[in-house]
């Protein structure tokens, strides 16, 4: 998923307060901070991506050497294309000497974990007295045979954008924080308009397998890893009734015409959009850049995703970016003190303040987000940041790839039609199991 970022770059100073406001760093100082203090200067390297255009990197790399006198951040950037790719040739190679390594993606994780190339961090947190508690349980679907290898400093949930003002129009209340998926798709049908000409579309699903199949993960229960896919029936179901009712436009179009979800919500005729919280700085972004019509869909709002009858409020799907401490490096101590600090609420001020969204999640932090210039002023958008349970999109296990694939290709059966809804799942349970079963 390509994620436009808000270009919002932090002064040294801004940092500095926002630090502050987080009780200081003085205690974040050890041991890098003591090392250097003892006239040992420290330099630790650390694999990024994208460097010129995704602002938190430096303002990490600025916040974090401003409380660490005497330790130096080196980024070096392996690109995003195929990151964690070159990632593992790296770390596989007798020269490596990264010391911080940036994890993008749970298959990418499993790989480098299986490469014994990343450090357990098990020792480390216990001696930090960290309270893993603060990232909502994603630490429990990263562990690999009860160790942890990451701690995450991203975090990106899917939420539901609506433009306020296609309700107003239609005379209908705004999407709330508390819906079933029957009161979504209720809602969706109440402000949709299927007069041919002035269309409104209640909702909108991007191609991606996760826009209608992780819906049935929000209960807690049920992974993509699972094997058996029947979970999956009802919010296929509901999605391609949908399409038939010209609630929602329809998939095999969306995929001819390689319209973007962004396109779409920035048209001015969606009411809803299903999408990842990444989305909410590029729709800042470009509202205050005049690359979107601010009459069209100026006037936004976002909510917590809908669930199902019985699953608490608030639960919802999210991607992690995490931070390892490399096997290699000869200063981990040094490494993983950089690891707690861009993981824990020093960090997440400065991510937050660049309009992205940390891992670790509280009120100040919720404060610091909701209060960037654009972000809507309601109390409901303020409270959709707020999650109860935070469920990964893809969980860690080691033939995740393969099921992926599988996941993929039948998704795009069923939405294009070619097979039924039971076929598609009943296919998918076949291929899985075969692999699995490997």
């Amino acid at each position: 998923m390509k994620k436009k970022l808000i270009s919002v770059m932090l002064s040294t100073a801004m940092i500095a307060t926002v630090l502050a406001g987080c009780g200081g760093s003085d205690a974040a100082q050890a041991p890098a901070a003591e090392e250097a203090a003892a006239g040992e200067e420290i330099t630790l390297k650390w694999a990024i991506w994208d460097k010129d255009i995704t602002p938190y990197w430096q303002a990490i790399k600025d916040g974090y050497e401003a409380s660490h006198p005497g330790v130096t951040v080196e980024m070096t950037d392996l690109g995003a294309t195929d990151y964690m790719t070159v990632l593992a040739t790296e770390l596989s190679g007798s020269g490596s000497d990264f010391d911080v390594v940036t994890i993008k993606d749970v298959p990418g994780y499993a790989t480098l974990v299986s490469k014994n190339t990343l450090e357990p961090l098990d020792s480390y947190i216990a001696d930090a007295g960290i309270d893993l508690s603060v990232y909502g349980g994603v630490d429990k679907q990263v562990t690999v045979n009860g160790s942890l290898y990451e701690l995450p400093f991203r975090n990106d949930f899917w939420v539901v954008f609506y433009n306020k003002d296609i309700f107003d129009a239609a005379g209908v209340d705004y999407p709330t924080n508390d819906m079933t998926f029957e009161q979504y798709d209720e809602l969706a049908r109440k402000v949709a308009d299927t007069t041919f000409g002035s269309q409104i579309y209640g909702t909108h699903y991007h191609t991606w397998r996760s826009a209608v199949q992780l819906f049935g993960v929000l209960d807690g229960k049920h992974t993509v890893m699972d094997g058996n896919y029947d979970f999956f029936k009802p919010y296929y179901e509901m999605v391609l009734k949908q399409e038939d009712d010209s609630i929602c436009r329809n998939y095999a179009d969306l995929s001819a015409e390689g319209l973007h979800y962004s396109a779409a919500f920035s048209g001015g005729d969606v009411a809803m959009l299903n999408m990842g919280s990444w989305y909410i700085s590029t729709l800042i972004a470009s509202l205050a850049s005049g690359e979107y019509d601010s009459s069209l869909c100026g006037n936004w709002g976002i909510v917590k995703y809908p669930h199902a009858q019985g699953v608490e409020p608030g639960s919802t799907l999210g991607t992690i970016t995490g931070l390892s401490v490399t096997s290699v490096s000869d200063q981990k101590d040094a490494a993983f003190d950089f690891v707690e600090w861009v993981s824990g609420p020093e960090g997440a001020a400065v991510m937050a303040s660049t309009g992205n969204f940390p891992a670790l999640m509280n009120d100040e932090i919720s404060d610091i987000i909701a209060g960037l210039e654009g972000f809507p002023t309601d109390d409901a958008s303020k409270e959709a940041l707020s999650v109860s349970n935070l469920y990964l999109e893809v969980p860690y296990a080691e033939k995740v790839s393969e099921v992926n694939d599988i996941l993929d290709t039948y998704h795009k059966s069923i939405m294009n039609r070619e097979v039924s809804i039971d076929d598609g799942i009943a296919s998918m349970n076949a291929e899985v199991e075969k692999v699995l079963a490997q």
